[in-house]
């Protein structure tokens, strides 16, 4: 891997001149690339990318999320998914091709408050996203605790291959179930549910800086 540069940019901000790949969240005049986003800016191997330090969460069909039911009507439920879009869980996707409104209370399934670990199926410019609970891992989630992040920096917190997260699950023997919305639920023993999420707001908070991985190793090893 070639050396890395970073450097902190606002929108309008020239990062690079040259023949750089443009990743995301940049764009090019002439031979000059600029920033689109407030955040960190990285040159890397010809290509270069802008991380944004803020940002909301934007629906992508296939994004595993996590949601809390604010309201249901007689076939389907309305979920907030952290986003300028609500979402909504047609109770066919839950009950299955037999359902009947008539018959099923939604209630019993889910109800005003319930979080919920989802996937997005559908997602069209000027309609709401649509979700289903089916699949492994899906569905309602207890006895646990809900953390939010930031939505950008949910790939710091995963990692590459699911190297930080894993990281995190093995120094505190929880599990971590990360929405792509930047809602994460944290299940385990209490002190390590504190240990962890400690953990993750240290690198929500760190995100944007070189050398996070060993920065976190050390963090859990001094407990947090």
């Amino acid at each position: 891997m070639g050396v890395v540069k970073r450097k902190y940019v606002l929108p309008g901000d020239l990062i690079v001149e040259g023949n750089y790949q443009i990743i995301s969240n940049a764009y090019r005049i002439g031979n000059k690339i600029y920033s689109m986003k407030v955040g960190m800016a990285e040159i890397t191997n010809g290509k270069v990318k802008v991380i944004p330090l803020r940002g909301p969460y934007t629906p992508r069909v296939d994004d595993l999320v996590l949601g809390i039911i604010v309201d249901y009507a007689p076939l389907a439920w309305t979920v907030d998914i952290n986003s300028y879009f609500e979402a909504f869980l047609p109770a066919q996707n839950v009950f299955g091709k037999n359902f009947n409104p008539e018959v099923h209370d939604l209630t019993r399934k889910f109800k005003i408050g319930d979080l919920i670990a989802a996937k997005i199926v559908s997602f069209e410019r000027g309609k709401d996203p649509m979700l289903t609970v089916s699949g492994p891992g899906l569905g309602k989630l207890t006895r646990g605790e809900l953390v939010r992040i930031s939505p950008v920096k949910v790939p710091r917190l995963i990692g590459k291959k699911g190297s930080m997260s894993k990281m995190i699950e093995k120094a505190t023997g929880c599990e971590l179930i990360i929405g792509q919305n930047g809602l994460v639920f944290v299940r385990g023993p209490p002190e390590g549910i504190i240990k962890a999420i400690k953990a993750i707001k240290f690198v929500e908070e760190q995100a944007h800086t070189s050398g996070l991985t060993q920065n976190i190793q050390n963090f859990l090893k001094g407990g947090g």
